[in-house]
């Protein structure tokens, strides 16, 4: 196992003011995927009074971004790689805001989820292409490790927006506006790029192989669905299939990629304790970060009864802490190996998320805000130094490449959080309430569903009635938050090991 080296760090020259000006602007599709995520989360009560999508649908409209992100990112990184990485990322940017705008008037759920896919496949040319890019920008390794830990806090920074900024457009918009963000935050992205950010490609790029990029699709997308359709309707044909197609793709991925002269994915980047251990830190604590994201903005709106600036601002003091733990991490960092301060720090983590799990789901907004608390400052060191790994651990040619290994795994873990810790829930709400007579066909298929539709059931019934359905709706939720709590205290706990075990020779 090779451990994280960079001979070229000591004489490698320093960037200038350019440079810095450069890495404000590749924060802004940085915040913008971020808030878009943390706001979309917040908007689900919103979208489900307005479009009534059914439980399944709702999850899809969640996970069907960043599921097309994953399957796309190795490639788009890749491609960038190979036709220059400003370039894509101006290509990924213009589309991205131009899709945006048709997600915020779509009229129903089928094409809310069509236009969020579309989301997935211009932000897959986004979020590589500004990792990479710092890479070449900041060729000195402090300065690169620094700028890293900026753009790790850019996904915490907007994160802590999203929910301030979401809470005030839901309060006096409608749901779609949360989506012409893009607008306003792409714009000066497109003119201020070609200035301020000098193109990079790998000068022996190879071919584009595009059954590479299709054997990665069939990989990830039927994993994912076989996780979902578990949670959902159990362990049937479907769910087999959908296991075997996604394995079978997987492995003949990775045979294609050994006979390639010039492979979609360098292998051999993996074989380095520090490049795959921190890939792996980063899909489980995403995993668990965005799987809690999901109950909790609905336990403070739904059950709690908060509004949804009231609500951002429960989880505000956690996300500013993983902004400056994002930062503060980077000094001790040059100080205490990985395999010490990464485990160190999850453990604070597990802490934040085990004060939910033992309350059963029964918790105040003050135990949710100490608890986010918590799981920010764990989380944002870990991240900060997993990401810098990743990249220093890859030669410069192939840090497009790289880079989308990296998000990969917090794309994938937003998609696992969601279609795992997600259908839990659903599955627990769906066995656990109990409908009271009364309800036509409708409303007991609606409120059967999720909260949102028992919330939008309700506000069609009388008083008693009313009451009745909600405290029934509100306990079968919790139950079901207090199970998936205990499975993110297990991703964390299983990245705590990962980094202790797989990171401890790395320097």
């Amino acid at each position: 196992m090779s451990t994280a080296t960079e001979p070229t760090a000591v004489t490698a020259p320093r960037a200038g003011r350019r440079a810095w000006f450069a890495l404000a602007v590749l924060m802004l599709p940085v915040l913008l995927v971020s808030v878009d995520n943390t706001v979309l989360n917040f908007a689900l009560p919103a979208i489900s009074s307005a479009l009534t999508p059914s439980g399944t649908q709702l999850l899809w409209i969640v996970d069907i971004y960043p599921l097309v992100l994953a399957g796309l990112l190795v490639s788009m990184g890749s491609l960038g790689d190979r036709i220059g990485r400003r370039r894509l990322l101006l290509i990924g940017s213009i589309g991205f805001g131009v899709v945006s705008v048709a997600a915020a008037f779509a009229p129903s759920a089928e094409l809310l989820i069509a236009a969020r896919a579309a989301l997935g496949f211009f932000g897959a040319m986004l979020m590589p292409s500004t990792l990479s890019l710092l890479r070449n920008i900041f060729l000195d390794r402090d300065q690169r490790r620094f700028a890293i830990a900026v753009w790790a806090s850019g996904f915490a920074a907007g994160s802590a927006l999203g929910p301030i900024v979401g809470g005030i457009i839901l309060e006096h918009f409608a749901w779609g506006a949360v989506f012409l963000l893009a607008v306003p935050v792409l714009l000066p992205l497109v003119v201020l790029a070609p200035f301020l950010i000098p193109e990079s490609k790998d000068p022996n790029p190879g071919r584009i192989d595009v059954p590479s990029i299709l054997l990665i699709l069939l990989t990830m997308t039927p994993l994912v669905f076989s996780i979902k359709h578990l949670a959902e309707a159990g362990f049937d044909v479907l769910t087999v299939v959908s296991m075997i197609v996604g394995v079978v793709s997987g492995i003949l991925f990775i045979r294609r990629q050994l006979r390639l002269e010039h492979p979609l994915l360098d292998l051999s980047l993996f074989r380095r304790a520090s490049f795959s251990g921190a890939v792996v830190i980063n899909l489980l604590s995403v995993t668990a970060l965005v799987g809690g994201l999901f109950f909790v903005s609905q336990h403070l709106q739904l059950v709690l009864g908060l509004q949804p600036l009231d609500a951002g601002l429960v989880l505000l003091p956690g996300l500013i802490v993983m902004i400056i733990a994002g930062l503060v991490i980077v000094p001790i960092s040059k100080r205490v190996r990985p395999g010490i301060v990464v485990p160190i720090a999850l453990v604070v983590s597990a802490v934040g998320y085990a004060s939910i799990a033992i309350t059963g789901g029964d918790v105040s907004a003050l135990g949710i805000g100490l608890a986010f608390v918590a799981l920010g400052l764990g989380i944002g060191s870990a991240e900060t130094v997993s990401n810098e790994l990743v990249i220093a651990s890859a030669p410069p040619e192939k840090a497009g490449a790289a880079s989308g290994v990296s998000e990969t795994a917090y794309e994938l873990g937003a998609v696992l959080g969601t279609a795992t810790l997600g259908t839990v829930l659903t599955a627990s709400y769906r066995s656990s309430v109990v409908l009271p007579d009364g309800l036509t066909a409708a409303q007991q298929q609606a409120a059967g569903e999720t909260l949102g539709g028992a919330a939008n059931v309700a506000e069609q019934l009388p008083g008693d009635l009313a009451g009745a359905l909600m405290d029934s709706a509100r306990h079968a939720f919790d139950s079901g938050v207090g199970v998936a709590a205990w499975i993110g205290v297990g991703l964390i706990v299983a990245a705590m090991l990962v980094a202790a075990i797989g990171l401890r020779r790395v320097r």
